[in-house]
């Protein structure tokens, strides 16, 4: 009787097991995506690959739904935020934050509804507030135009430098630029200004660049829309002096460019695709559908781009 009992009871057990084994890999996944709207090239394209992603993980896995919002601030977001909780059901959130600070109570409150949280490139002001993080290497996406223009200018040099906005990301790639260049003593950061990640403000920043010094080497422009703005300044200028200008981000006219070897200015350029919303979407939809958690941090690499691998980087439908 005991030695039933005992068995009885391992099977139950067993069973028990099993289903909650069961329920845990089986589980509907209803996961939210919020991102900004696409008001220029970069977040064009993170809306376009979040559209993808959407596309063919609704197509291969039958269990997900996924629900995208775009909004055009941070109150716009924090609102959508209350309907996905409320009105969609979501069990699980990939955050692309408007705002940092504004951002960060309101993905908190989801949070405690039982959603799990990941937040993509634009961390909030408390990691509480999510459980994994997924960005490009913002380090490395100033350290390797700084060595690639230290050594291509041969260790000596004029360089001027475009910003995004007055960030912690862009504090963290102006720094890896300029202590990647200081291997090359020589090349010298004549000055650095913001110029909001925007083509007309790059065009005015560059104008003011070449007013006020006769001989440059190098521009750092640290994004692709923001080096359309610098050659179209350089064009006006008749400025030859010039002979790089690298952007970044890897934006589709500029690996084409980069491809085709159609503008000597152009030489290389450095990966930070919006591609990483497609990468944070199926990490996050995969790893719950199994019933299992991200990493607290995953960093999606930024490599060098030339002309010898540009055609990997090259996505001619998106808008970026």
């Amino acid at each position: 009787m005991k030695r039933f009992t005992q068995v009885l009871g391992a099977g139950v057990l067993a069973l028990a097991f099993g289903a909650i084994s069961g329920n845990a890999v089986a589980e509907k996944v209803t996961l939210g995506v919020s991102i900004p709207t696409a008001t220029h090239g970069f977040t064009g394209g993170i809306v376009w690959w979040a559209g993808e992603a959407k596309k063919e993980l609704e197509k291969k896995y039958p269990d997900l739904k996924v629900i995208i919002k775009t909004a055009g601030g941070a109150p716009e977001q924090a609102n959508q935020l209350q309907d996905l909780v409320t009105v969609n059901k979501i069990n699980a959130l990939v955050i692309f934050p408007f705002e940092s600070a504004s951002l960060t109570q309101p993905v908190s409150q989801v949070k405690s509804k039982g959603v799990y949280v990941t937040v993509v490139d634009r961390g909030l002001t408390d990691t509480r507030a999510q459980d994994a993080y997924v960005a490009g290497d913002n380090t490395a996406f100033g350290k390797i135009p700084g060595e690639y223009i230290g050594k291509t200018l041969g260790g000596k040099g004029n360089v001027v430098a475009l910003r995004g906005i007055p960030t912690t990301l862009d504090n963290e790639r102006y720094e890896a630029f300029q202590t990647a260049l200081k291997a090359t003593p020589d090349v010298k950061i004549l000055d650095a200004k913001y110029a909001n990640w925007n083509r007309d403000d790059a065009f005015k920043v560059t104008q003011d660049f070449l007013t006020r010094f006769k001989h440059i080497d190098a521009i750092w422009a640290a994004d692709d829309d923001m080096a359309v703005g610098v050659l179209k300044a350089l064009d006006q200028a008749k400025r030859t002096d010039v002979k790089i200008v690298f952007g970044g981000a890897g934006a589709k006219g500029a690996i084409k460019t980069l491809m085709d070897g159609s503008d000597k200015r152009i030489q290389a350029n450095v990966s930070y695709s919006p591609k990483f919303i497609y990468d944070a979407i199926k990490l996050t939809a995969e790893a719950r559908l199994k019933g299992e958690a991200l990493p607290a941090k995953t960093i999606i690499p930024s490599v060098l781009i030339t002309k010898e691998n540009a055609k990997q980087f090259y996505f001619p439908n998106s808008p970026f």
